[in-house]
């Protein structure tokens, strides 16, 4: 009984693996020469040093409505998530955006609300871009492959906007806010036809819909998941070190068959532990926690709630700013000041006077941010380590880590110039830094230090994986075209007999 039991779980395991495999290696070959492309061109976003390279200098002359105003005429009831002051062509305006609700532009000159620009407007802040040749109007797009995603929806519908410089860069601006809120060039749009679109399964008409997508995606990584495991168990099962097989072979197989067996036996574990990261990044069941500040770590830090700051301006900042963030730091009150080459700078809102605020101020403002929890460590760090590294997005160095304990040992990463919490970290999201970023991306320190043994190592086991998917495609549609051949045979002899 149990012999028996075994061999139909084995002829489970072949039937499993050879007909769902058939169905999914055209995907894992996809996905092998995607993520290679990948690794060089990432999907189209506006960074911050691009936004700021597109924005002119405040001209503080025009600014007539005060911080606290602004609030108040966009009706904030309590120290919003983010307040800016910024120009958009020739008009200086307050963006402010709530912990929730839609975010509001207001104009610093005269307090109207602005929630519509047209074409020209848009083109007149085109213009501003240091890109700009001849920006030229495209389209009025409500959503396409490059702002499917729904953090586009409150800027919807962006005007389309060519600069008609040699990269072939072209410009999303929000026809509601006057907002940028994308750029893409040539190079990317053609390259991630090849990379990301068909890596994540990203068509527009599957992607628009947020859950609807993830669902698809779960259901099939899964479904791959499996067949990346019963492979390597068959390859195991199949395989003789010792007691080796009549020709004196590892392997009982020849041509496609062996390469199949060979490769996946060699890039088996790979290809499962990507597999399986892949499918983690979808956050199954919620297993990983959020990402970025909580409101209340960020009302705790700022240790203020009120929608106030200053009523108004007695001068302004003595650095060039093309944009401003009112902050509260500490119970301080504050200007984050940047200019397009992206140095950075606090001032009194109140005088314009610098402001510098030291290491004890950093830590006694984050004591306040988790008040149930105590300090346990703080240090800064010169050079990138396992958590903090420049790969996927850029990190600023020196960053202060301010360790606390409280059940998931959160750490907050603290910019030592401007006192901004930069990110947020704990048990959960430094567990998917490893059971994604490693096993997906290998981003592990060793191969991170030494350039470019990641990308060695990367292309190398996407060769193995490519040549695993390849072979069982063509084995896959071997055996299809012996079925429908023999299935031929066996109808056209029916009919013989018949007749």
């Amino acid at each position: 009984m149990r012999k028996a039991l075994i061999r139909r779980g084995r002829r489970w395991l072949y039937v499993v693996h050879r007909w769902i495999g058939i169905a999914t290696c055209l995907l894992f070959a996809m996905w092998f020469i995607s993520g290679l492309v990948m690794m060089y061109v990432a999907f189209p976003r506006l960074t911050d040093s691009e936004r700021l390279a597109a924005l002119p200098v405040i001209l503080w002359n025009k600014v007539q409505v005060s911080p606290d105003r602004a609030m108040a005429i966009a009706g904030m009831e309590h120290y919003p998530r983010d307040l800016r002051l910024s120009m958009m062509d020739e008009t200086p305006v307050y963006r402010i955006a709530a912990w929730k609700g839609a975010a509001v532009t207001v104009s610093a000159i005269d307090g109207s609300v602005i929630d519509r620009i047209t074409p020209d407007q848009a083109l007149a802040i085109a213009r501003h871009h240091p890109h700009a040749v001849q920006p030229q109007l495209r389209d009025t797009v409500t959503r396409d492959q490059w702002s499917v995603t729904a953090r586009f929806d409150p800027l919807r519908p962006l005007y389309l906007i060519s600069l008609g410089d040699a990269d072939g860069t072209e410009l999303y601006v929000s026809s509601r806010s006057g907002e940028i809120a994308l750029d893409t060039t040539r190079r990317e749009r053609v390259w991630n036809w090849l990379g990301s679109i068909p890596h994540w399964i990203y068509p527009t008409v599957l992607r628009k819909d947020g859950p609807l997508w993830r669902d698809v995606v779960l259901w099939i990584s899964g479904v791959c998941l499996v067949v990346a495991v019963t492979g390597f168990w068959i390859g195991i099962l199949r395989l003789r070190l010792t007691r080796r097989y009549a020709s004196g072979a590892v392997s009982p197989y020849r041509g496609w068959m062996a390469w199949h067996h060979i490769a996946g036996l060699i890039g088996g574990i790979f290809v499962f532990t990507w597999m399986f990261s892949g499918w983690l990044s979808l956050n199954p069941g919620g297993a990983f926690s959020g990402r970025g500040v909580t409101r209340e770590i960020a009302v705790g830090y700022g240790g203020h709630d009120r929608p106030d700051i200053v009523a108004g301006f007695q001068s302004q900042p003595s650095m060039p700013a093309v944009e401003v963030r009112f902050v509260w730091i500490g119970r301080r009150r504050l200007m984050l000041l940047d200019d397009s080459n992206g140095r950075r700078s606090l001032a009194d809102p109140a005088t314009g006077a610098p402001v510098t605020l030291s290491r004890d101020d950093i830590i006694a403002a984050a004591r306040r941010a988790m008040p149930e929890a105590a300090v346990i460590s703080a240090r800064q760090l010169d050079e990138p380590d396992a958590y903090w590294y420049t790969l996927h997005q850029s990190r600023e160095l020196p960053v202060l880590r301010i360790g606390f304990n409280d059940p998931a040992h959160t750490w907050l990463h603290v910019s030592p110039v401007t006192a901004e919490i930069l990110d947020r970290s704990d048990d959960s999201r430094r567990s998917y830094r490893w059971l994604f970023n490693a096993l997906h991306s290998l981003d592990f320190p060793l191969l991170l230090r030494i350039w470019p043994a990641r990308d060695i190592v990367v292309w190398l086991l996407s060769a193995v994986g490519t040549i695993v998917s390849i072979s069982g495609v063509v084995i896959g549609w071997r055996r299809l075209r012996r079925r429908k051949v023999r299935a031929r045979q066996v109808s056209a002899s029916r009919v013989r007999m018949s007749s």
